[in-house]
């Protein structure tokens, strides 16, 4: 039987930890090791976690990002396979059985998700995986729908939502960068679709196993503003999809959808100008990080195996 490990990053998370933890631990498939890594909370959540024996905790004193989170989670392990989940994600009892099933059958696919909802109850979809736009503007697949089957075929996908992922160890080691699997430079945001696209150069396949279901509540009960999101976070949020073109694009077909890209470019520089002026700095982290972005790039392009016409047919509509 093929080894699986759960990862979970943790920043003031307590409100969510526990039921997360627990449906882990219900699992149909035996989790080989659950590792809980703390960005340097100041809530309950150690005394929290400190319940369960079977968890391995780690409490950083500083906050090293989702992306440096699971790059150091990745480190406590060797399991076949990494389930990546956010701490406000609840798995149902068979997700990760269902999930090994299709991948161990499928030995190209290298990253799967389930089915993700925002309400369980009304059926309303959070994520069955990731679009992209000719702009490179990614979303999640279905997000906001309610479910009427629509997405009930297991079927390729550009990528996957990194809120319940689950990954080939193989397709790990093959695409990590100086031992980077997530590229730090993103620090949290728009890193799962930078993986997926490397993934999918290095020619894996991407699925939605669409009777595994989880739900995901991405504090919707909250109604957060942007507000109350630091800068620094924001910077990342908006810049990283710079970072993921930089590394992954073909000149060609960025040229081919220029137009697309340069009509939304304008549209969030219009938005930054008269609402969040701040953010303009972002662009002083795309400077810093532009040439070693250049030499991710080169090695994305060394082990590239996939045609540019099977990337970029996952590359729709224009907004």
């Amino acid at each position: 039987m093929a080894s699986i490990a759960v990862q979970i990053v943790t920043y003031n998370s307590a409100n969510f930890i526990k039921a997360c933890l627990d449906s882990v631990i219900l699992q149909s498939y035996p989790v080989e090791k659950i590792i809980v890594i703390d960005n340097n909370s100041n809530d309950s959540i150690k005394d929290i976690v400190s319940c369960y024996s079977n968890v391995h905790f780690v409490q950083n004193s500083v906050n090293n990002g989702f992306v440096g989170g699971h790059n150091q989670a990745l480190n406590y392990t060797s399991a076949d396979y990494v389930l990546v989940l956010n701490p406000d994600v609840i798995l149902d009892k068979y997700y990760i059985e269902y999930i090994m099933e299709y991948m161990q059958q499928h030995e190209n696919v290298g990253a799967t998700t389930g089915k993700l909802y925002r309400d369980l109850d009304k059926r309303i979809i959070d994520s069955t995986g990731i679009n992209i736009k000719k702009n490179r503007r990614a979303i999640d697949r279905g997000s906001g729908e309610v479910d009427n089957g629509q997405y009930d075929s297991s079927l390729n996908v550009f990528g996957v939502s990194g809120a319940a992922a689950i990954y080939r160890r193989e397709m790990i080691r093959m695409i990590s960068f100086e031992e980077q699997f997530f590229d730090e430079s993103f620090f949290a945001y728009k890193e799962d679709v930078d993986v997926s696209w490397r993934a999918r150069l290095a020619g894996w396949k991407i699925c939605l196993v669409p009777k595994a279901i989880a739900k995901h509540e991405r504090g919707w009960k909250d109604n957060k503003s942007r507000k109350n999101i630091s800068l620094e976070t924001r910077k990342h949020s908006y810049i990283n999809r710079h970072y993921y073109m930089v590394k992954n694009d073909n000149l060609l077909y960025f040229l081919m959808h220029f137009p697309f890209i340069f009509i939304y470019e304008a549209s969030c520089l219009v938005y930054i100008l008269l609402k969040e002026p701040k953010l303009f700095s972002a662009y002083k982290l795309l400077f810093k990080e532009y040439k070693a972005l250049k030499i991710k790039k080169e090695f994305i392009q060394s082990n590239r195996k996939a045609p540019y016409k099977k990337i970029y047919q996952y590359f729709k509509g224009i907004w």
